[in-house]
């Protein structure tokens, strides 16, 4: 938890649930998610923004916790893994890496998705380059990544049969 005698008030809308914390002006995003709102989905990785295992969405678009300060967020809608689909109703990306069976550790796996359905949201269609290219910065040490290649692809398929569902 936060020291409350050197904090501020913030405000966050996480999840779609508004929030008020106190919060250091220093404490990162990623920080109050894990600590203050008990959100495990973004991990901590390399604290600098270039592995990608803390990444959620701020206002739709894919960003790295770690890095982003938290009262520069203030107000605006942070969706991380908990936030994208429920255990009853799994969001499409998650469910195209089940199919794909794209973990080994599963540390990434947080921030693959995230950064996946961000992709998918702005081009349900992509090639394998755009998919490439938008986990490029999402490291995997483990090496699955043929499997999650196919998982991002099985997403997009079951968007697709969703939305002409819909």
């Amino acid at each position: 938890m936060t020291d409350a005698s050197s904090a501020e008030t913030l405000a966050l809308q996480v999840n779609g649930r508004a929030h008020a914390l106190a919060v250091p002006r220093e404490a990162s995003l990623l920080h109050v998610l894990r600590n203050d709102l008990g959100l495990n989905g973004p991990k901590y990785g390399c604290g600098l923004g270039q592995c990608g295992a803390c990444t959620v969405w701020v206002d739709g678009v894919a960003a790295r916790a770690c890095v982003i300060p938290a009262h520069g967020v203030a107000g605006r809608a942070i969706t991380t893994l908990e936030g994208l689909g429920s255990r009853e109703q799994w969001h499409p990306v998650q469910q195209g890496f089940e199919d794909a069976q794209a973990a080994q550790c599963g540390y990434c796996l947080n921030g693959m998705v995230m950064q996946a359905a961000a992709l998918l949201a702005r081009e349900p269609h992509p090639s394998d380059a755009q998919i490439r290219n938008e986990l490029s910065g999402n490291l995997c040490r483990c090496g699955t990544h043929v499997e999650i290649m196919t998982a991002v692809q099985r997403a997009a398929q079951l968007m697709v049969a969703k939305d002409a569902d819909s």
